[in-house]
């Protein structure tokens, strides 16, 4: 994040010089801050947690949950409307989450700490789900450019005073920054532009063209992406439950078909926004 919060600085000074005759109510930025530090911040810090007691395969498993809670918060909250394909999509996705979920934990010999790593990364879907909620309804607030800059900025903020308060109260992580090796540095700043910057703007241009509910199960196809990427880099095991789960779930999302204009269009009288 010290690599990529001055590329989030830039870009937003330029698009708010671009855009200065829009004018953004201060409740809307404190929205967006929230749904950063929610995103970004708090989210990440749940899947890292439970990363210590489960695999990157079996995280991204239970990561699959994440699309479904934003469909369904956009029901419940939001009053968006579920199509048939959706829920279609929805049980589908869940039936194969649950599948290579049961595969995994049979295999464990410790049942409590997975149950824990996985509680975590749940928590990481839940609140990621939030964060796709509100971005889908503040994108075209504030554009995706101005959102996306002030959402990160705010989890990079969270992110450093974090990091500040475990160094200053743990004595041996306090040289850490110091001491990273030279080879590991390329892969810091491959993450904070290959997998950091570009997703971040790429995610918020999507969102702003279909809408956050076929957002948020298209996505999917992430978490399925690095449970095969786990098993090729890191050698992981692959379970034919988590190759099964994994198929229901790409089929699931091939069955998303995209969404009203009521969610994506700010001008239609039944758009629903944030309130102030």
């Amino acid at each position: 994040m010290l690599i990529a919060f001055p590329f989030y600085v830039v870009i937003l000074f330029f698009s708010l010089r671009k855009n200065k005759q829009k004018k953004i109510a201060k409740p809307i930025y404190g929205w967006a801050i929230i749904m950063g530090l929610l995103g970004y911040y708090i989210s990440s810090l749940f899947d890292f947690i439970g990363l210590q007691y489960i695999s990157a395969g079996i995280e991204r498993i239970i990561l699959f949950i994440y699309p479904t809670l934003a469909v369904i918060i956009n029901l419940l909250v939001f009053k968006v409307p579920i199509q048939k394909k959706q829920w279609m999509s929805i049980g589908i996705t869940y039936l194969g989450i649950g599948i290579a979920y049961l595969g995994e934990f049979s295999q464990m010999s410790n049942t409590n700490l997975f149950i824990f790593g996985s509680f975590m990364v749940l928590l990481c879907g839940i609140t990621y789900a939030f964060y796709l909620v509100g971005t889908g309804k503040l994108i075209p607030l504030m554009g995706a450019t101005t959102y996306t800059s002030v959402a990160m900025i705010a989890a990079s903020i969270g992110i450093f005073s974090h990091y500040s308060w475990e160094a200053y109260s743990n004595a041996s992580s306090h040289s850490f920054l110091y001491s990273i090796p030279s080879n590991i540095v390329w892969y810091v700043i491959a993450l904070a532009m290959i997998a950091t910057v570009i997703p971040s703007f790429l995610l918020s241009s999507g969102m702003k063209r279909v809408g956050s509910n076929n957002l948020a199960i298209i996505t999917s196809i992430g978490p399925v992406a690095t449970l095969f990427q786990a098993n090729w880099i890191l050698h992981e095991p692959f379970s034919w439950q988590q190759v099964m789960g994994t198929l229901l779930v790409i089929y699931g999302v091939v069955l998303i078909k995209k969404v009203g204009v009521t969610e994506t269009n700010p001008n239609h009288p039944d758009y629903p926004s944030p309130k102030g």
